[in-house]
């Protein structure tokens, strides 16, 4: 799977599947709102933007659905 900057993608929330953008891709250990998030090469994260809320995410890439 190869996600791109700006691809629509979902992901899966406790109240169901989300839908949203893909803003940008970390591969380096990161915080965001307050977390650290251990990303690498082999197991990049993506800041996420949900389509509803507008809201931002970090998610594993393997946890994102290209749509």
């Amino acid at each position: 799977m190869s996600i791109s900057k700006g691809d629509a993608v979902s992901w899966n929330t406790p109240q169901g599947p989300t839908h949203g953008k893909a803003v940008e891709k970390r591969t380096k250990e990161f915080e965001f709102e307050g977390q650290k998030f251990k990303a690498s090469d082999d197991e990049p994260y993506w800041i996420v933007e949900s389509d509803k809320s507008g809201s931002k995410a970090a998610h594993k890439e393997s946890t994102l659905d290209e749509k």
